[in-house]
């Protein structure tokens, strides 16, 4: 009976191409989301083209795309709301003309 030669345990996988720029892309996506975005692309295009798949950089495009969109839906209902709020304001002031004026909710307003 023969005995098993000794193998030497068996190396770590090498890194991949975008495989460091992926984790990077989707950390960054939580907080700046077109960063992370544009680097989750890039990862993953260079995954892609080694032949490799970057489920990191998949994801954080995915994330990307949904944390851009929330941003634009978020900043039209600032300024809406903002607008909102703004006229509603010019609009006291030229009922009201010039000089500081108390509101019926107890709000000071100076107008021009």
């Amino acid at each position: 009976m023969t005995t098993p030669a000794y193998q030497p345990p068996a190396a770590a996988p090498a890194d991949y191409p975008g495989k460091t720029l992926g984790i990077v892309g989707l950390v960054l996506v939580f907080f700046t989301g077109i960063i992370g975005l544009i680097l989750s692309h890039v990862a993953f295009s260079q995954s892609k083209k080694a032949g490799f798949q970057n489920t990191p950089a998949k994801v954080g495009i995915i994330l990307g795309w949904i944390f851009v969109g929330l941003g634009i839906i978020i900043t039209i209902i600032l300024i809406a709301g903002g607008a909102a709020l703004f006229g509603g304001l010019l609009s006291e002031c030229a009922n009201l003309g010039p000089g500081e004026h108390t509101l019926s909710n107890g709000v000071q307003l100076t107008c021009g």
